[in-house]
């Protein structure tokens, strides 16, 4: 399989920076948005303040800081100031996932001085340190705070900063998250480099299922193999291999759970060159081979139905 160039290649990696300005109304505390998607905000970005993120629809890769994930409806996060990320998913042409993303975004700082005249928000101190690393929540959480998230865009001034107090109590006091960036993540944090970064991880999560070389996408940031492996790996905490290999066992998952095609096949169709490599690396990331997880995956969908009867 031949590695597909696009025509000046290094341009493709050199565009907008990937800093994003937020914009707060003066009579409001804090912003939120419903976001369609694709449109040009969604790109692996940072920004000073906390970002609130709930997916409403579709499925596709999160990327917070070095944590690579999946995503799917309902799935909330909070991500703080400078991690950089990014929720991606693969759409055709033309395609637009309309409300996809409600986003709300706010300055931790304004809570601590706040703190001064509401002394019951210095509460808030151990949450915001935790964001720092990004968290995913779960359970009667997610579920609460998705629905507190929608609430907010039916309501405003008072009533909606009430909501948003009862949401970040919520986040703060529970106990059912997760932790997802390293905190030893230390990113270069200038818009040159997140942008090259954001170019680059656009164009592995198109052709992941191709045959990529290191050397191959190091040419396109316009960069040697090795300062381009020591580049990606400083501002995404992954190596080039680990990366790849997330993202194509990220769609195995998907395959596996999803349909029907024989595990052969799925292990040529997400950029595997034989199904020895392919199962030791399922083995090394989930614990169990792919038809086990298949398995699995199928016995989940069925218990809340078999619950019901």
């Amino acid at each position: 399989m031949q590695f597909k160039r696009r025509k000046s290649p290094v341009a493709t990696l050199r565009t907008a920076p990937a800093f994003e300005h937020i914009v707060t109304e003066a009579s409001d505390s804090f912003l939120w948005r419903l976001d369609d998607y694709p449109w040009e905000r969604n790109v692996w970005n940072f920004h000073p303040e906390y970002e609130i993120h709930l997916l409403r629809k579709s499925s596709g890769v999160v990327l917070v800081g070095d944590h690579i994930g999946e995503f799917g409806p309902g799935y909330l996060t909070i991500v703080g100031g400078g991690l950089p990320h990014d929720w991606v998913t693969a759409t055709q042409p033309g395609e637009l996932i309309k409300g996809r993303d409600i986003v709300l975004q706010f300055d931790a700082e304004r809570l601590r001085g706040s703190a001064g005249l509401l002394p019951e928000l210095r509460e808030l101190e151990p949450f915001l340190e935790r964001s720092l690393r990004g968290m995913v929540f779960h359970g009667a959480t997610a579920l609460q705070g998705a629905d507190l998230m929608e609430q907010m865009g039916e309501v405003s001034g008072l009533s909606r900063l009430w909501i948003f107090l009862r949401l970040v109590d919520l986040l703060a006091k529970t106990d059912e998250y997760e932790l997802l960036s390293s905190p030893d993540f230390s990113p270069t944090l200038d818009a040159a480099s997140l942008d090259i970064i954001q170019r680059t991880l656009t164009y592995l999560f198109q052709h992941f299922a191709e045959d990529l070389k290191l050397p191959d996408v190091a040419g396109l940031a316009g960069m040697t193999e090795s300062t381009f492996s020591r580049f990606f790996s400083k501002n995404t905490g992954n190596s080039f291999s680990d990366h790849l290999a997330k993202l194509r066992l990220w769609q195995a998952c998907k395959l596996l759970a999803d349909t029907d095609i024989p595990i052969t096949d799925i292990c040529f169709q997400v950029g595997y060159m034989n199904i020895s490599n392919f199962n030791r690396a399922f083995m090394r990331k989930h614990r169990m081979t792919p038809s086990s997880y298949r398995r699995l995956s199928r016995q989940r969908r069925t218990q809340p139905l078999q619950a019901s009867q």
